[in-house]
């Protein structure tokens, strides 16, 4: 397994909590310190600092030093690949959805062919 797929792994599992994507939209607005992000949440400062420690092993946010703060920040690189990786996809299936476009379109025209080559011959 490649290290990209491995990242990719622990960022849609880290996701998978709607606590921890909640702490991501939250950060994509700006960056937060722990106690800034626990703030809103019925929950311990621990419990949020496990979330956002989660999401550091995932590689998506990062924290750094501000003097006494250290404001946690979203890791754009990790997103960037998720990205890359979910637009593959998409791409994929909107092209196998344009190829049964076509042949559905095809067979409603040869029904018509069809239909119309009965009507003259009649």
């Amino acid at each position: 397994m490649g290290d990209s797929t491995q990242l990719l792994d622990r960022a849609f599992a880290a996701l998978a909590d709607p606590t921890r994507r909640d702490l991501v939209a939250r950060l994509s607005v700006s960056d937060a310190t722990v106690g800034e992000l626990a703030e809103p949440y019925e929950m311990s400062f621990q419990a949020v600092s496990k979330h956002v420690k989660v999401l550091e092993e995932a590689g998506l946010v990062t924290r750094s030093r501000d003097a006494q703060r250290r404001p946690v920040h979203l890791n754009r690189e990790a997103f960037d690949l998720m990205t890359q990786w979910i637009e593959r996809y998409r791409r994929e299936a909107e092209e196998r959805y344009r190829r049964l476009d076509a042949l559905l379109a095809r067979t409603a025209q040869d029904d018509e062919d069809r239909r119309t080559e009965k009507e003259q011959a009649s």
